[in-house]
């Protein structure tokens, strides 16, 4: 199975604009059917407080969007939206599209970015979203939740061996969004695509590092500091092998005594 992750330099909440570039960059490469494709956080408007203009609909136009290269590609498309709940803040998610058009998967950010003020506008998620990719089983994580190891291992348990994480990462952490994406990995026995946007805003810059990694904590494919699509094979045999031989994940303790 072939996973591709668009690492998109964005245009400032500028829709159609980045629509337009994501396409661009797809048409560009040889996506095989059954493929998943996977954007960055917010990718169609950058990771914005301007919930008045950005915020969608379930049936938005970012939700058509992922919807159609979805089909067009006949493969599966995940990337970030932001929709709004009622008690008026928004909410960061990632929707998840399987080829034939049907939404298998919408994920709200579990870990709202206190320091960088999106609690103030954006109300957390309580959930573990996962969906089924041929014979993996796929859980979507968005950016600030790869600081938090607990909900990658409840997702384990639940039965993820493929972990999404969609980022607006900046560049001064450049080296923890590496160093964490290896270390989910490597105590999951898990897959990584992490997805990170390139270039800036108006506040921030950002370095990509896109990767995704295998259960071992290899890096099969890096996105460098340029805007570009990575891709890599994800092996279930391999991984199942792998889970077998060096087992693990049959050692996971859930209570301990205080």
């Amino acid at each position: 199975m072939q996973a591709f992750g668009v690492q998109l330099d964005m245009e400032w909440e500028n829709k159609p604009a980045n629509f337009e570039r994501v396409r661009s960059l797809l048409d560009a490469q040889d996506v095989p059917s059954n493929s998943l494709i996977v954007l960055p956080e917010m990718f169609a408007t950058g990771f914005s407080m301007n919930l008045t203009d950005i915020h969608e609909p379930e049936t938005g136009q970012t939700a058509a969007f992922l919807r159609e290269i979805a089909q067009e590609k006949n493969s599966y498309c995940v990337g970030g939206c932001v929709g709004m709940g009622n008690d008026a803040k928004g909410r960061n998610q990632a929707l998840c599209f399987d080829p034939s058009g049907a939404e298998v998967a919408r994920y709200t950010k579990m870990h709202p970015f206190t320091f960088g003020g999106e609690t103030k506008h954006y109300t957390p998620g309580d959930e573990i979203n996962l969906f089924k990719w041929g014979e993996f089983t796929v859980a979507p994580f968005i950016c600030y939740d790869l600081r938090f190891p607990e909900i990658f291992r409840h997702a384990t348990r639940m039965g993820a061996n493929v972990f999404l994480v969609i980022a607006c990462w900046p560049q001064a952490r450049e080296a923890h969004w590496m160093l964490l994406l290896r270390a989910r990995a490597i105590e999951n026995q898990a897959y990584i695509i992490g997805v990170n946007r390139f270039g800036s805003d108006p506040k921030l810059q950002y370095s990509g590092r896109s990767q995704i990694i295998d259960p071992m904590g290899n890096i099969l494919t890096d996105g460098k500091n340029h805007e570009t699509i990575i891709n890599a094979k994800l092996d279930f045999e391999q991984l199942t092998q792998y889970r077998n031989d060096f087992p693990v994940l049959q050692d996971m303790r859930i209570e301990y005594k205080r």
